[in-house]
């Protein structure tokens, strides 16, 4: 089975205020990631890792990648550029790249760690799973982004911080979208 997450920030203090996530401390956050991580995981699944990794961690990135099932695809974000010019951290993952074309159950999916506007095949029914804006509430990144058609956010927060499938990715994305155009038509 394929599996996406981005934007996990294990380790990363000022993540879980930013994104208003629901963890007292970065223990009790990087304890329930871990947690839902290998409860929906099985070690022959691919997890494709759409970049932010871990951040500002006091746990070395090792740590973190030692306790995940599956075999571990990082496409690298902004905050990964300094754990992959380690060997002992860029052994944990079967493959890093800064963006990739895979096929997904017959679907054609471009990942980025960054949302791109128009990217291959986009014309042609190409799918693109991206991160990098967490809920992409601020500035316009994120409201032109939930406007494109094949275009899935992949970060932890949209997709109940674990990684999901395809499918799973297409239903939060459209329940946080309604979500986001309800807020919006409030104001």
């Amino acid at each position: 089975m394929i599996f996406y997450i981005a934007d996990i920030h294990f380790g990363h203090k000022n993540a879980i205020s930013f994104d208003q996530r629901p963890y007292q401390d970065v223990e009790e956050m990087d304890r329930v990631l871990i947690e839902n991580w290998n409860y929906r995981v099985q070690e022959d699944d691919d997890v494709y890792i759409l970049g932010d990794f871990c951040f500002n961690a006091k746990q070395k990135p090792e740590w973190y990648l030692e306790q995940l099932k599956g075999h571990k695809h990082l496409i690298q974000g902004n905050h990964d550029r300094g754990i992959i010019k380690r060997e002992e951290v860029r052994q944990y993952f079967a493959s890093i790249d800064p963006l990739l074309g895979i096929m997904d159950d017959g679907k054609k999916i471009v990942l980025c760690h960054y949302p791109i506007a128009e990217w291959y095949g986009y014309y042609r029914g190409v799918w693109h799973v991206y991160g990098h804006i967490h809920l992409g509430l601020r500035g316009g990144t994120g409201a032109y982004m939930r406007r494109q058609e094949r275009a899935l956010n992949a970060g932890c927060m949209i997709n109940g911080y674990m990684p999901v499938t395809f499918n799973e990715l297409v239903r939060n994305n459209e329940a946080f979208n309604r979500r986001c155009q309800k807020e919006e038509g409030s104001e």
